[in-house]
């Protein structure tokens, strides 16, 4: 890709003026714009990107000093660099000129030499302007960016690949403007010494499509991270290999800064103005953030998977002295959340129902094997030790708030929606959520198996004992809104036992 030339524009009301200028400027290879006065200036100014501008003061219509004026209060314009041609030379008119925003002056007759020195020196001035504006907007842009990612971090959904999406956005920012990369690669880690690459192009809205090109054989050697840059990697060493892989992809690679390490490699290519260590400083800065949220959100991940282990290990020891009931925990955590989809409920909310569900019983551990086992029916004493199982529980889960839930169904499962249910006889919507969704839950679950004290329900007469009633489970023990929703997925209740059976 070719770098960014120069656009000049060129104002005068003598055509002859506008012929020496151009024959100036064209071979230093500019392109050369031209107007006849001060408000064709403007008009090409506003519908055409210039670099700079060249203005007669001299001219009808609209003269250079008030042309120059409305280029230096507009805010679009303001940094556009303005030559004053003039044939005046005395102080007074020197200091309209600066008065008016100018930023240089030539006189006429104007020498060759001098107008290719003062338009470089402008260029030049201008490309620095722009530098140290893009830099500005680009630390604004990150601040923003990095604030807003902080902010919306959530590591159950996190995803890399969005996230490189948004770095790229913001690369490629700058509205097709001279600075940021007109196509980004970038490779991403898939598993061990697996990796697939995508590419983005300005030009396509910055949207990634997968590249079939292989990288492999020029993929970053492994060790620390690093970034890089090359003005010119057709000649450089390190990024040859990687060039002629560009131009297979139909990229005449330029510019190029890049971000190398095994999980992420980045590749913004072809920068409108020659690349520095700080464009390298901006690409390293958004993927080593994005990288520390992929390792957070890693991290997060083991911590809660530790958590749910411990939960359901918790759950597990407090059947030790139950009866056998395989995967009984499991599946009453899975039903709550197919009651929960069914009623719509907050995803966060199903999911930590359905990890702290199975402690619904760990109070039992305080509860005597003899009773626990016991094959007839329970004494009024016996039930009375029995139901304090629901207050053992919540003691053993304690105040930590990440179990709160779990200690609330522990405590409040055995409810009953009428108000005969212990251990406080609760009612109604006294009831939490989460107690009258595991109530159900456990009662279909614990029909549904053998016990020393009753033979295992088919699904059939366990979805009449709770939709009809048996005299012992009746309808009213239950939510209504729940009930309705458990009979909407009696075949999904179905599913999770035959699945989980064992």
């Amino acid at each position: 890709m070719p770098g960014h030339i120069p656009r000049i524009l060129c104002v005068d009301d003598e055509v002859m003026n506008l012929k020496l200028l151009e024959a100036v400027l064209i071979p230093m290879g500019y392109e050369v714009v031209t107007a006849g006065d001060g408000e064709e200036a403007l008009r090409t100014i506003r519908e055409r990107k210039v670099d700079c501008v060249l203005l007669d003061v001299m001219m009808p219509k609209m003269n250079g000093l008030e042309a120059c004026r409305k280029i230096k209060e507009d805010e679009e314009t303001r940094n556009l660099p303005v030559v004053l041609i003039t044939a005046l030379t005395s102080t007074e008119d020197r200091i309209r000129g600066i008065e008016a925003g100018a930023d240089d002056f030539l006189s006429k007759p104007f020498d060759e030499g001098e107008v290719i020195a003062r338009t470089k020196m402008l260029l030049k001035m201008k490309t620095l302007g722009d530098q140290l504006r893009n830099a500005y907007s680009d630390v604004i842009a990150m601040n923003s960016y990095a604030e807003w990612t902080i902010r919306t971090f959530n590591d159950a959904d996190f995803h890399l690949m969005s996230k490189v999406d948004g770095v790229v956005g913001l690369l490629m920012g700058r509205d097709g403007g001279p600075g940021g990369p007109q196509s980004v690669l970038v490779r991403l880690q898939t598993g061990a010494a697996r990796y697939e690459w995508h590419h983005y192009a300005a030009n396509g809205g910055a949207r990634r499509t997968a590249v079939g090109v292989d990288f492999a054989s020029e993929e970053p050697a492994g060790g620390p991270p690093s970034t890089f840059f090359s003005n010119d990697p057709d000649r450089d060493p390190m990024f040859r290999p990687f060039s002629v892989k560009f131009k297979e992809l139909g990229i005449d690679a330029r510019n190029l800064v890049g971000y190398a390490s095994d999980p992420l490699c980045v590749f913004a290519l072809n920068y409108g103005n020659d690349v520095s260590r700080y464009e390298a400083a901006v690409v390293n800065g958004l993927v080593m953030h994005t990288l520390f949220l992929r390792s957070l959100a890693m991290e997060l991940k083991e911590v809660d998977d530790a958590f749910v282990y411990t939960v359901y290990a918790l759950a597990r020891a407090s059947e030790a002295n139950d009866e056998d009931t395989g995967n009984h925990i499991l599946r009453v955590g899975e039903y709550c959340a197919v009651l929960g989809r069914k009623m719509g409920l907050k995803k966060e909310f199903l999911e930590s129902i359905r990890i702290q569900a199975p402690l619904h019983d760990v109070g039992k551990v305080h509860i005597p094997p003899s009773i626990l086992k016991k094959p007839g029916a329970l004494t009024p004493e016996e039930w009375v030790i029995m139901k304090q199982h629901t207050v053992y529980g919540a003691r053993i889960i304690g105040e930590h708030r990440k179990l709160g839930i779990g200690k609330s169904i522990a405590l409040t499962h055995h409810e009953r929606w009428d108000g005969g249910g212990y251990p406080h006889g609760l009612k109604g919507e006294q009831i939490p959520l989460e107690g009258r969704l595991v109530n159900i839950a456990d009662q279909y679950d614990a029909m549904r198996n053998e016990r020393v004290y009753k033979s295992a329900f088919d699904h059939g007469k366990t979805l009449k004992s709770l939709t009809v009633g048996d005299g012992r489970t009746m309808p009213a023990h239950f939510d209504p809104e729940v009930l309705e929703a458990f009979k909407a997925t009696t075949s999904e209740f179905e599913e999770v036992y035959e699945n989980l059976k064992g």
